[in-house]
Parts: structure tokens; C-alpha cells; sequence
């Protein structure tokens, strides 16, 4: 399916601001929100400020029982986006909380400077989000494939870039059953520590392309332990020094990877994604 690109103010790096829930004020900024948004491809990272950080932890199997409920209330998701006028529909091919029947779903009303405010259509909510650059032209989609044992294929991982911001997401190994929130569903179904670490298993974070301290830094992300490094996923890309075509590293017969997004020169893709 071709997608169309969506309106040029809508395609940038976005930070919510603040949001309020079933009309009940005042408006609350407890959530570290990114939202990067292409042409197509969109990501959209969501942890909580009083999330601990766990900067000794290695990887998901380093923290207890208890430091992994602090994870269950995260968010993060990526797919890509389609526009009616200003309703905006975000179409999730990877979610860290399970689906819940709901589409994702808003009415934008653009406000003056880099504010605008989203208004729910299927939930009732208000948030203000503010744009983070200004509108630019320089945006990069990245979509991997993996093919399932029965033939067919689930989107395994997505990178988003606008400016100088990037949303990554890698799917876990398996859908989620329908529940109202990943905490429900944990506690429904009585998952064992070893089921619970592959539920939690599945990266969204945000980060900076070259402004942070390393290229490619990570600043928010639902697994903690890869914040403030630098994003290993880049580190797979290779550019064509003549061409400019971009390609994958290395990869696995079940992997099939698209740039469906590109709007770079060869310089730029080159400083982003320098030989190995």
C-alpha cells in the first residue's frame, strides 16, 4: 500500500507539553513524551519522569521483580501515519503496551509558533505538544521485516528521524493478547519472571542524531539500561559512497529491510553512517 505523505507542518520532532484526561484539570506534565513524525513513518516514546533510571542494570534480567513493575507503565509506539484534513490517525505495527481495541486518533489545532493541540476523537483528551525544530526537509525511515515461520511477515523494527531526533522501536518476539494495559495483562494471566521478561522486552527510545553526547545517544527508553549510549541499531546502516543507497550491514534470512523514507544527501548519510 503507497502511503501519502502527510502535511509538511505535521512532519517534525515533537515534545507534549502537557495533557488533560476526561475533562478533569488541571493539565498534567508527568510523562517524558517524544513524538517524531516523517513524511510516513512516525515513533512515539512515552516515560514516566518518576520512572527510575538503573544505571548499574545490564539488561532486563538485572533488575527485580519489583524495579521490573516500574516498567509496566511505559509507553511507545511506531507504525505510520495517515491525515484527513487535520484528523490524524496513527496506525501501530509495534506497541509496548498491548492493543486494547482503540484506534489512535486525534483532531490537531494549530495554535501560533510551534504549538498545536491535539484533541481526542475516540477518548476524550487534550494535550499541547510543541514542535521541537523548525519544519525541515531532512527526514530518514528505516523498516525491517521479519518472516514468520508460517510465511508471514510482522514489522520487527522502525527508525524514525526528523532533524536532529530519532524514535527507535524493536518489536518483541510475539503479539500481546487484547488488555486494558500491560500491568492488567501481566496480572491476568499470572506470567512467570521468565514470560515477564519477554513481554517487557520490546525498545522505544528517543534520541539525539549528533547532539547529544555521542552520535546517535539515546536519552528516553523504555528498556533503561540502553539510555544515554549510543543507539546500536545505526551502527547496522551502510551508505553507498557513490550512490547514496543506503543498506543494511548485516542480517539474517528472516530479515528484510526498506528505507522508505530518505530525504538526505550522500554527505549527510555519510556523516550520519561513516565506514566501518
Amino acid at each position: 500500500m503507497d502511503q501519502q505523505p502527510v502535511p509538511s507542518w505535521l512532519a517534525a520532532s515533537w515534545q507534549r507539553l502537557w495533557v488533560i484526561n476526561n475533562n478533569q484539570g488541571p493539565p498534567k506534565d508527568t510523562v517524558n513524551v517524544r513524538n517524531i513524525q516523517t513524511p510516513t513513518l512516525f515513533g512515539d516514546c512515552r516515560i514516566p519522569k518518576d520512572r527510575p533510571a538503573f544505571p548499574d542494570a545490564k539488561s532486563l534480567a538485572d533488575l527485580t521483580d519489583a524495579q521490573l513493575k516500574t516498567l509496566y507503565a511505559q509507553e511507545g509506539f511506531s507504525g505510520y501515519t495517515t491525515v484527513d484534513g487535520y484528523i490524524i490517525t496513527w496506525h501501530h505495527e509495534i506497541g509496548y503496551q498491548p492493543p486494547d481495541g482503540t484506534i489512535d486518533i486525534g483532531r490537531f489545532e494549530i495554535l501560533g509558533g510551534r504549538n498545536v493541540l491535539e484533541h481526542g476523537v475516540q477518548a476524550v483528551y487534550l494535550e499541547h505538544w510543541w514542535r521541537l525544530e523548525q519544519s525541515g526537509s531532512d527526514f530518514l525511515g528505516v523498516k525491517v521485516m521479519r518472516k514468520l515461520g508460517d510465511g508471514r511477515q510482522r514489522v520487527h523494527e522502525i527508525l524514525s528521524v526528523s532533524g536532529d531526533h530519532f524514535i527507535y522501536a524493536r518489536n518483541r518476539d510475539f503479539d500481546l493478547p487484547m488488555a486494558n494495559s500491560l500491568a492488567d495483562l501481566i496480572k491476568q494471566e499470572k506470567y512467570t519472571r521468565k514470560q515477564i521478561l519477554a513481554v517487557l522486552d520490546c525498545e522505544v527510545s528517543h534520541g539525539f542524531v549528533l547532539g547529544g553526547r555521542c552520535p546517535w545517544q539515546v536519552q528516553f527508553s523504555t528498556l533503561p539500561f540502553k539510555e544515554n549510549k549510543p543507539l546500536d541499531f545505526a551502527a547496522q546502516i551502510v551508505v553507498d559512497p557513490k550512490t547514496g543507497a543506503l543498506s543494511h550491514r548485516c542480517s539474517t534470512p528472516d530479515l528484510s529491510w526498506s528505507f522508505p523514507v530518505n530525504t538526505l544527501d550522500i554527505e549527510d548519510l555519510l556523516v550520519l553512517f561513516p565506514p566501518a
